[in-house]
């Protein structure tokens, strides 16, 4: 108990030396004393943790506990200068910061943090998602297998990858914003891998390549950078999404949904064919009319440690009377 009571005397030290700092939002850091006491960091100045070097904690303890134990409180939150540890110190004014932007917000919790003691809450975080999975288009809402045309996609092989860095922003309870940019790539893979790409004045042409050689592979990839804007309901209140290599784990259900846009800087063919024995790649890089902006909905479902993803264009891969009217779509996981 009389530990205790050391820790609790110096942690209200603590919160008096920084109730003087200038009003705003403050930092919190909670630790929890036996079974029902918990101690309360209150730090609204970020360079008043200079000012905590200088100070005996020891004497500070011994005596303030001593205050405590004779229920002594009257001047708990006006530590003296005689607890600093020398006189540069004493004498040293900290300025408070006017633009402190690392901010917590009291209402976060950090799970990992709380095993061992303490907890951080943080308003806004950042990480670094790597989405894959698999991509294919819908004309006038089917797919084009329906109608056997030449641009049909093999769902395996389509594949789609987007590398993100993303914002994690509380709005207020359960309530987040995720927002970032990234760069993604559409993998187009064609289910006849005869099937070939070209374009003249007029849009693009969907052919047959007849030459006498073995094909094993034709695809169009259009590569594009992206921003992005998502609300999300976390009913675990986390302070972040956990990454694929994080061992902070969330045992939460959670979803979002909101609007994507990208532009295109790149697209170009590739055919993979065997002739006379030898593999060649030939890839020719053109616009092909496709549309230089997408935009669309992108949905997320998350529970625990996975977190999935599923984008919907909702404007025509290609610039409209130029080619094939489609909307392209792409689902996997994020790590």
């Amino acid at each position: 108990m009389k530990a205790q009571l050391k820790i609790a005397g110096m942690m209200v030290v603590l919160t008096g030396l920084f109730a003087t700092s200038h009003a705003q939002a403050p930092d919190s850091v909670v630790i929890r004393v036996g079974k029902e006491s918990r101690v309360i960091f209150l730090i609204k100045d970020k360079r008043d943790l200079e000012t905590m070097k200088h100070y005996n904690f020891q004497a500070l303890m011994d005596d303030m506990v001593q205050k405590l134990e004779k229920r002594d409180t009257t001047t708990l939150t006006t530590p003296s200068r005689d607890y600093l540890k020398d006189s540069a110190a004493s004498s040293a004014a900290v300025k408070p910061s006017e633009n402190w932007d690392w901010k917590r917000d009291q209402n976060d919790e950090d799970d990992n943090d709380n095993r061992h003691g303490r907890r951080w809450n943080h308003r806004t975080h950042h990480s670094f998602n790597i989405d894959i999975g698999m991509n294919n288009y819908l004309q006038n809402g089917s797919f084009p297998d329906a109608s056997n045309q030449l641009y049909t996609v093999k769902p395996w092989g389509s594949w789609y990858v987007g590398l993100n860095s993303v914002l994690r922003t509380r709005v207020t309870g359960k309530f987040f914003v995720e927002w970032g940019a990234g760069v993604s790539w559409y993998n187009f893979k064609f289910d006849n891998a005869r099937a070939f790409l070209s374009k003249d004045n007029t849009g693009a042409i969907f052919s047959e390549d007849q030459r006498n050689v073995t094909f094993t592979k034709s695809k169009l990839t259009a590569t594009f950078v992206n921003a992005s804007i998502v609300p999300v309901l976390d009913f675990g209140s986390r302070r972040s999404r956990s990454a694929f290599w994080d061992d902070d784990h969330s045992r939460s259900f959670r979803i979002g949904l909101g609007p994507y846009a990208g532009y295109r800087i790149d697209s170009y063919t590739k055919q993979v064919y065997i002739e006379n024995g030898s593999k060649h790649k030939p890839h020719e890089g053109d616009n092909y009319y496709l549309n230089n902006l997408r935009y669309g909905l992108r949905l997320q479902v998350g529970f625990r440690d996975t977190d999935l993803f599923f984008n919907y264009d909702m404007n025509d891969l290609f610039t409209e009377g130029k080619g094939p009217k489609l909307q392209a779509f792409s689902f996997g996981i994020t790590l």
